[in-house]
């Protein structure tokens, strides 16, 4: 498997990149500093975008992985989400982030599964009495879309029509979603807001719409109880893993599944897309990784190191590295450019945060090691030697008082978001 080529290179996105250009010109000036000179801070943050807007060599063909086309709304967000990165912090061992943690009350040994979205405006949580509640992070609302009636006399062709279509009255701080039959032990939201899918113990998959807060569809694959659900970072795609030791590739246009990655020798606990949505890493009780083609179906990296499950899963923002986390108390970092592999993370590449639940936080100079790697002589005969001077790279800890840290996540201006259960 690991002999096989790896298109770890992200994605060009022609259709968007006008867009997205003119956006960034538009992006005003910071004020002169009294001397005359303009700061060159935000130009040369737009200098670096449109840099990064040239085609990767690494990176796989557009149509290797068919997508449909970017609707509007797909464009506006992608779009807010570059303003946020222009007003990004660089993070390092002299800049640490901010940390914002989030305690969910009474549910100690009730809460199974947390998520947030992208844009850090949503927070969902599953639990073990098959109940998914969501949360607004913000001011804003969350709403319910009008009737058909209603929806009927709106004029189509305004520019605010999707506010529209919303119910003003409506607007609540949570909901609460009733739909499985079980635990749930996965939720994912897509990538535009307006979906979310969630995974349980009764065997079956959900997709259920943020606009109407109703379960659209049930989708039925596994044998056993599903333990994981992820959408592709570009929506459409999305993939499950469960007690059955299989992954699944499904689509939310159809009902049946597109592809069913089978090799693990036991439960598929973890899995995780690569940014550009063309391969899929699983993690699983057999104590490896492995690393699936989306398009082909085979398995073109298989990682063993873990002395226990494999818990977590998370692709750099490059899509070179892998960071992996197990019950073994281990994290490991994995090179899967090379046909070897190497256990050699995270908006921006430079800090990796772990949690744990012995009430710990922990952050990690990434960019240290992989100054440190001699990651290019990498082959087939050759791996590097596996470092284990963790302290080496440590930066910091952080402890919580009575909560365990069971969600971590980088918002697009690099604030650490942290969710666990209260357990005083």
């Amino acid at each position: 498997a690991n002999r096989q080529k790896v298109y770890y290179g992200l994605l060009r996105e022609p259709d968007l990149s006008a867009f997205t250009n003119t956006l960034l010109m538009n992006e005003p000036d910071e004020e002169d500093n009294g001397e005359g000179d303009k700061p060159k801070k935000k130009k040369l943050k737009r200098d670096a975008h449109l840099k990064r807007q040239k085609n990767d060599p690494n990176a796989p063909v557009a149509s290797r992985m068919p997508f449909p086309d970017l609707r509007d709304t797909d464009k506006a967000e992608k779009a807010r989400a570059l303003k946020d990165s222009l007003k990004r912090i660089t993070l390092g061992p002299d800049c640490l982030p901010s940390v914002c943690f989030y305690s969910v009350l009474n549910s100690a040994s009730s809460l199974t599964a947390i998520e947030i979205t992208d844009d850090a405006s949503i927070l969902g949580a599953g639990f073990s009495d098959a109940a998914i509640k969501i949360w607004s992070l913000v001011p804003s609302k969350l709403k319910v879309l009008k009737s058909a009636e209603e929806l009927a006399d709106i004029n189509r062709d305004a520019d605010d029509v999707l506010v529209r279509m919303m119910d003003e009255n409506s607007g609540a701080v949570s909901r609460t979603l009733y739909g499985h039959s079980g635990p749930v032990y996965g939720i994912s939201f897509s990538p535009d807001k307006t979906m979310l899918l969630s995974c349980s113990e009764d065997g079956t998959v959900r997709l259920w719409s943020l606009q109407t807060w109703t379960c659209i569809v049930c989708y039925r694959g596994h044998m056993y109880a599903v333990w994981d659900v992820k959408f592709s970072p570009q929506g459409y795609y999305f993939a499950s893993a469960g007690h059955d030791k299989t992954v699944m590739l499904w689509s939310t246009e159809q009902h049946h599944t597109l592809r069913i990655f089978a090799g693990h020798f036991s439960d598929v606990d973890c899995i995780a897309f690569h940014p550009n949505c063309n391969y899929i890493a699983s993690g699983s009780s057999d104590r490896s990784v492995r690393v699936w083609d989306c398009v082909s179906g085979n398995c073109v990296r298989l990682m063993t190191g873990h002395k226990s499950a494999v818990s977590v899963l998370s692709f750099s923002p490059d899509g070179r590295f892998l960071a992996t986390g197990g019950r073994d108390s281990r994290v490991l970092f994995w090179d899967i450019a090379h046909d070897g592999h190497s256990p050699c993370l995270f908006r921006d590449g430079y800090i990796l945060a772990s949690s744990s639940t012995d009430f710990g936080l922990a952050m990690w100079d990434f960019q240290k090691l992989i100054n440190e790697s001699s990651l290019e002589d990498v082959n087939v005969a050759h791996n590097p030697d596996v470092r284990t001077d963790s302290k080496n790279l440590l930066i910091t800890s952080y402890a919580t008082k009575t909560s365990p840290i069971i969600h971590l996540h980088f918002t697009r201006r690099n604030l650490l978001l942290s969710v666990g259960p209260f357990c005083g």
